[in-house]
């Protein structure tokens, strides 16, 4: 069992490591969508369990032994190859679990931890054994047509990522799928959680069959300080069924990870700079004076690195609220700083256009009307610089 599991690495050599743990029968693109973005800011590094995609079976045990510990440990050397004593880490479901084992085991490696659709334990552990026992006579494939009922909620069941990751599952060796159901029989962290010291954050999806929202809040009591956050609409494969908002929950909690004043400064700068574009923060700070610095500063820490930071909302939503403040107030520099912002948050022109509607209606249409002629030049000059 010696070697590493597949791994992909993204992001800046010197970014802020983070690792991101799949689930039970996925492989790293369950992470796709968010690791683009997290690379911005973080080394990112994804990898498959033994036996799913590229990850040989033969790194955990096929006797009906292995456990979340040797997953753990095959983490840690995944880390020591690159180096990091001190990562961060977040984990879909089995991938949750493993990153709760390192924090409980190795607190001194783990300086973030995010558990998304995860549990302290997975139901009976005689069902493991019982799963493990199939996949090991017929496959993965014995498991496919139930995949998405247990993964999706049934909008998302028959969409092309739901069949992209059930086809994972179908790609994923028997012998591979099977150890990781008898590591999954055998975890049970519910008397560990106090242990637990690591900055954490609790994602469940509020239609999840697999891991209900129940499991959830067990490990938000019992991890202290833990935040949780409960996402509608979504499954037991929130990344692939909700990518925005775990997404913009990830951000907030591994930027603010440390409660000082430095890591709020360099958490705001790095959103600041994220939804203004450097060019606009670029220029702010070439402006800046000793009479202005001591404001600036603030507005990087309180409003860009605690509140636009927070995992609450999604960057989209922020924007949306923000335009809407701004009009009411009459603020239409501000304003146009915001429309350039929403644009990079994901809104479409079409979906300004609509809060600045709604904005006629609660804020009144001359102030709607001088938002509407704003939001327009700023689109304009977005089209002509391409």
């Amino acid at each position: 069992m010696n070697g590493l599991p597949h791994h992909l690495l993204d992001g800046p050599a010197d970014g802020a490591p983070l690792v991101l743990g799949p689930s039970l029968g996925t492989t790293t693109s369950v992470w796709a969508s968010q690791a683009a973005v997290l690379a911005r800011t973080h080394r990112v590094l994804r990898f498959d369990l033994p036996g799913h995609g590229g990850s040989p079976a033969g790194l955990l045990a096929q006797d009906g032994s292995a456990t979340v510990a040797a997953l753990a440990d095959l983490v840690l050397r995944l880390a020591d190859s690159q180096s990091w004593d001190r990562f961060a880490y977040a984990g879909v479901s089995l991938g949750g679990a493993i990153g709760a084992h390192l924090a409980v085991h190795h607190p001194e490696r783990v300086g973030g931890l995010a558990m998304v659709c995860s549990s302290a334990r997975f139901g009976d552990p005689a069902g493991w054994r019982e799963r493990a026992a199939l996949v090991r006579a017929e496959g993965t494939a014995a498991l496919a047509p139930s995949a998405p009922g247990r993964w999706f909620t049934p909008a998302f069941a028959r969409s092309a990522g739901a069949a992209g990751t059930v086809a994972d599952l179908r790609a994923t060796s028997r012998a591979g799928y099977a150890a990781c159901c008898d590591a999954l029989a055998a975890y049970d962290l519910r008397s560990r959680l106090h242990h637990i010291r690591a900055p954490a954050l609790v994602v469940a999806g509020r239609e999840d069959p697999s891991t209900p929202p129940a499991h959830a809040r067990e490990l938000a009591d019992g991890i202290p300080g833990a935040t949780l956050l409960e996402l509608p609409g979504a499954s037991h494969l929130a990344p692939v069924e909700r990518p925005q908002p775990v997404l913009a929950a990830l951000q907030g909690h591994f930027t603010t990870t440390a409660h000082d004043d430095e890591s709020r400064r360099a958490a705001g700068t790095t959103v600041r700079r994220a939804v203004l574009g450097d060019a606009h923060v670029d220029r702010t700070t070439e402006r800046s004076t000793p009479f202005t610095a001591a404001f600036q500063d603030l507005i990087t820490r309180y409003a860009w690195g605690e509140i636009w930071t927070r995992p609450g909302l999604d960057r989209r939503t922020r924007s949306c609220i923000t335009l809407t403040a701004l009009v009411a107030h009459g603020h239409l520099e501000e304003l146009a700083m915001h429309v350039g912002a929403a644009v990079r948050n994901g809104l479409t022109r079409d979906e300004i256009g609509e809060v600045l509607l709604q904005s006629a209606v609660y804020c009144g249409v001359p102030a709607a009307n001088a938002a509407f002629a704003t939001a327009q030049r700023v689109l304009t000059d977005l089209d002509r610089s391409g």
